[in-house]
């Protein structure tokens, strides 16, 4: 790559052009296009198989589960989640017509602390939201046990943990849902694209229903649904990918072990090191920058790299409290949230993909080792 070009945060792993042909040409031939086809079947089963879960509802993004999810469980009043997150987290809340209770981070793992989660339940809460921030699961056990003492529901927002496990199980089993987003900027990618992961067949059925206008036949509308189908394109895509996602996250392992080689010993800038038991997807690589012992405050060296065409991002700057629509309330407030006001004027997320080279890295690198 010559020094003019971008080196971007995240590039989107691509199946082989003549084998999505080879695919397309079998969409046409069917003329069958969406509606749960063939390919959206097949999918279906192999994330099932590759994931081990149970059960898995595609859907055309990675929002639309998270809608579905706090509609099938049919939750009200407020939820408790994390300020540390994409935005999409609490704006499924607020459109449920929940309120989106906030709670502050663990530094560990960037997750909900489930310390600070007993103290913000109230009569109105009814489930928790919490979110596999990086691909790094939460504290399912302890989260869990919160739930089943004051009988709430759990969805897990999993968009960065495809593929992510603790001790050879799927984090995606915990909870009552979990939900994936196979957004183009993912490990694993349909283009744009999500699912929904839960534990019994009859409640597969009851979100297929619900992603389908509520039809539970040509002539039963047995709820309030939405069309949030995946189509055959975007699921014949997927069945590529999922042929090659294991090399590339293998690549993207090696990506980190470079990073944290060069950077181990740089004062003032900290990372994750590989959790015990957990197989991680290397979907992200945040580094956190402490102004006072690196010499640079982290919009210092954000910009600095900008300027030399190295576009991270600051994943996740400035906090959903801080938005408009949620900044009133009381949980919002920033002495409720200290850990992750302090993370997210720390973080950039350096570029993390399946196609940097050697020279990529070199470049990136020389730019933060002082």
């Amino acid at each position: 790559m010559s020094k003019t070009e971008a080196i971007t945060v995240t590039s989107p792993l691509l199946p082989d052009l003549d084998e999505f042909n080879d695919l397309l040409k079998k969409i046409w031939d069917s003329k069958w296009v969406t509606n749960n086809g063939s390919f959206h079947k097949q999918l279906e089963q192999k994330l099932c198989e590759y994931l081990k879960v149970p059960f898995i509802s595609l859907f055309t993004n990675g929002t639309l589960p998270l809608l579905t999810a706090l509609q099938a469980l049919r939750i009200t009043g407020e939820v408790i989640t994390t300020p540390y997150s994409f935005v999409a987290t609490t704006h499924s809340i607020w459109w449920n017509g929940c309120k989106p209770v906030f709670v502050d981070i663990e530094e560990s793992t960037c997750g909900i602390n489930p310390d600070k989660i007993e103290a913000a339940i109230t009569p109105h809460t009814t489930a928790i939201m919490p979110v596999h921030c990086y691909g790094k699961p939460c504290d399912m056990e302890r989260i869990q046990a919160i739930a089943d003492k004051y009988n709430l529901k759990v969805i897990y927002d999993a968009a960065h943990a495809f593929g992510v496990e603790v001790d050879g199980k799927s984090v995606l089993n915990h909870g009552d849902m979990a939900t994936l987003s196979f957004h183009a900027t993912k490990v694993y990618n349909t283009l744009e694209g999500g699912a929904l992961v839960v534990h019994d067949a009859e409640t597969k059925k009851r979100i297929d229903y619900l992603k389908n206008f509520g039809f539970a036949g040509e002539t039963e509308v047995v709820g309030p649904g939405i069309n949030s189908k995946m189509d055959e394109v975007r699921a014949a895509y997927g069945l590529l990918n999922l042929k090659h996602v294991d090399e590339a996250i293998k690549k993207r392992h090696q990506v980190a072990i470079r990073y944290r080689e060069a950077l181990r010993d740089v004062k003032g800038v900290r990372f994750f090191d590989d959790m015990p038991g957990v197989k991680h997807n290397y979907s992200y690589f945040p580094i956190f920058v402490n102004a006072d012992e690196y010499g640079l405050s982290r919009d210092d060296l954000y910009f600095k790299l900008k300027e030399q065409d190295i576009l991270g991002r600051r994943y996740f700057y400035p906090l959903i409290s801080t938005f408009s629509p949620y900044k009133g309330f009381p949980s919002s407030a920033a002495e409720n949230l200290p850990v992750a006001t302090r993370i997210a004027n720390e973080v950039i997320c350096l570029p993390m993909h399946h196609g940097l080279s050697e020279e990529d890295l070199s470049r990136i690198l020389d730019l933060i080792v002082r």
